[in-house]
C-alpha cells in the first residue's frame, strides 16, 4: 500500500468518524425529548441550535483553516466532537443542553470545512476526482450511526452511555488516522475573517449547491410525510421513500468519482439536475408506491454528486484559498438546507404537498440551467473545469 493510499484511508476514516458522531446524536433525539419533557415546538427550537451553530462557524471555519491549517483544525475539531457528544447526554437541564448543542453544531462545521479542504489537497495529489468517496463514507456512517442507535435503544442503553461509546470509537479513529493526515501546503494568500463577496465562479457554484441542498433538506424532512399523506401506504412502509433516497445518495457518492473522471464535472452536475427533476416529477405525477420509490431513488442519485463536485470545483478558485472558498460556498448552500423544509410546509399549507414537491422538482432544472449558460465562469484562469 502506497503512502498516498494510506492517507486516503486515514482521511476516509475521519469522514466516517464525523458522520458517526452526527448520526449518533440524531438517533437519540426522541430520548432527549423525553428526558427533558420537551413539546414538539420546544424540540423544534432545540434542533435549530445545530444549524445555528453551523452557521456561526462558517466564517470562523474558513479563517481557522487558512490561519492554522486544516490538519490542526481536523485534530482539534475531532477531539471537540468526541467531547461534546457525551456532554449532550450529561446535560442536566435545558440551559445546559442548548449551548452544548450549539457548540456541537459549530464543531461539526469546523470538521466539515477542514476535512473537505484536506480532501481537496489529496485530490490534487491523485490528479483525479476522489471527493465523492469521502462523502459516501460520511453517508455510510449515517447508516451505521442509526444502526448502532437502534441497538442501543433496543437494549435500553441510556444516551450518555451510548454517546460515550461512540466518543471512544471516534477518538480511536482520530488517533489512528491523524498520523497519515499530511501537513498543509503553504499558502501565499492573506488571512483573516472573510465575509467578502465571492467571485463569479463561487457564486455560480454556490447557487448550484444552494439548489442541491434545498432539495436534500426537503427529502430528509419530508420523505416520510409524502409517503404517508400522498402515496398513502401502510404505516410500516412509510420510511421506504426515505430509505430509497438515502441508499441511492450513499451509493451514488461511491460511484460519482469514477463517473466524474470519465465524463467531467459539468456533465455530471447537469445529469444530476435532470435526475432530481425527473425523480420528483414521477413521484408527483404517479403517487403510487412503485413509481414514487423509483422517483425517490432517482432523486437520491441526483443529489449524490452535487455537493462533492461543487466543493471540488470551489477548491479550484484562484482568488481564495480552498478553506475560504469552501466556507463561502457552504454559507450560500447552507441557506438552501435551512429554507427548503419550511418552504415545503408553507406551500403545502397554501396548496398541497404534491404542489410543494412539484416546485422543488424545478431545483433540478435550475441546476442544469446554471450549468448550461455562461460557461466561461468555469475557466479559473489556468484550467477549464469540465
Amino acid at each position: 500500500m502506497t503512502l498516498l493510499q494510506k492517507r486516503r484511508i486515514a482521511l476516509g476514516s475521519l469522514f466516517f468518524m464525523a458522520g458517526l458522531c452526527f448520526s449518533s446524536w440524531a438517533a437519540r433525539i426522541p430520548d432527549i425529548q423525553f428526558k427533558f419533557s420537551l413539546s414538539e415546538a420546544q424540540l423544534g427550537t432545540l434542533l435549530l441550535g445545530l444549524p445555528l451553530g453551523s452557521l456561526v462557524a462558517l466564517p470562523l471555519a474558513g479563517w481557522a483553516v487558512h490561519r492554522f491549517g486544516s490538519r490542526i483544525v481536523i485534530i482539534l475539531g475531532g477531539i471537540g466532537y468526541a467531547i461534546f457528544l457525551p456532554l449532550i447526554g450529561f446535560s442536566s437541564s435545558v440551559f445546559m443542553l442548548v449551548p452544548t448543542v450549539i457548540v456541537f453544531g459549530m464543531i461539526g462545521n469546523l470538521m466539515n470545512i477542514s476535512l473537505n479542504t484536506k480532501a481537496l489537497e489529496l485530490e490534487d495529489n491523485y490528479g483525479r476526482s476522489i471527493l465523492g468517496s469521502f462523502h459516501g463514507l460520511w453517508s455510510l456512517a449515517g447508516f451505521s450511526g442509526a444502526g448502532i442507535g437502534a441497538v442501543m435503544i433496543y437494549f435500553e442503553v441510556i444516551p450518555v452511555v451510548h454517546y460515550l461509546v461512540v466518543a471512544g470509537l471516534a477518538l480511536v479513529l482520530l488517533f489512528l488516522g491523524q498520523r497519515y493526515v499530511f501537513k498543509d501546503a503553504k499558502s501565499s494568500e492573506g488571512s483573516g475573517m472573510v465575509l467578502r463577496r465571492p467571485d463569479d465562479l463561487l457564486l455560480r457554484i454556490g447557487a448550484i449547491a444552494f439548489l442541491g441542498m434545498m432539495c436534500e433538506g426537503c427529502m430528509f424532512d419530508w420523505s416520510g410525510v409524502y409517503f404517508k399523506k400522498v402515496v398513502e401506504i401502510e404505516a410500516r412502509f412509510v420510511a421506504l421513500g426515505y430509505v430509497a433516497f438515502m441508499g441511492a445518495m450513499a451509493t451514488g457518492r461511491f460511484v460519482s468519482d469514477k463517473l466524474t473522471n470519465r465524463f467531467g464535472k459539468i456533465i455530471i452536475l447537469r445529469i444530476s439536475g435532470l435526475l432530481i427533476f425527473t425523480g420528483l416529477s414521477l413521484s408527483v405525477a404517479f403517487p403510487v408506491i412503485q413509481v414514487a420509490t423509483l422517483g425517490f431513488l432517482l432523486v437520491g442519485f441526483g443529489v449524490a454528486s452535487i455537493i462533492p463536485v461543487a466543493y471540488s470545483i470551489a477548491g479550484r478558485s484562484k482568488l481564495y484559498s480552498p478553506g475560504i472558498a469552501l466556507a463561502l460556498v457552504s454559507t450560500i448552500s447552507f441557506f438552501g438546507f435551512l429554507i427548503g423544509p419550511p418552504l415545503i410546509g408553507f406551500i403545502a399549507d397554501l396548496f398541497s404537498l404534491k404542489v410543494s414537491f412539484a416546485l422543488i422538482a424545478f431545483t433540478g432544472l435550475g441546476i442544469t440551467l446554471l450549468l448550461s449558460v455562461r460557461l466561461k465562469v468555469f475557466n479559473t484562469g489556468e484550467v477549464v473545469i469540465k
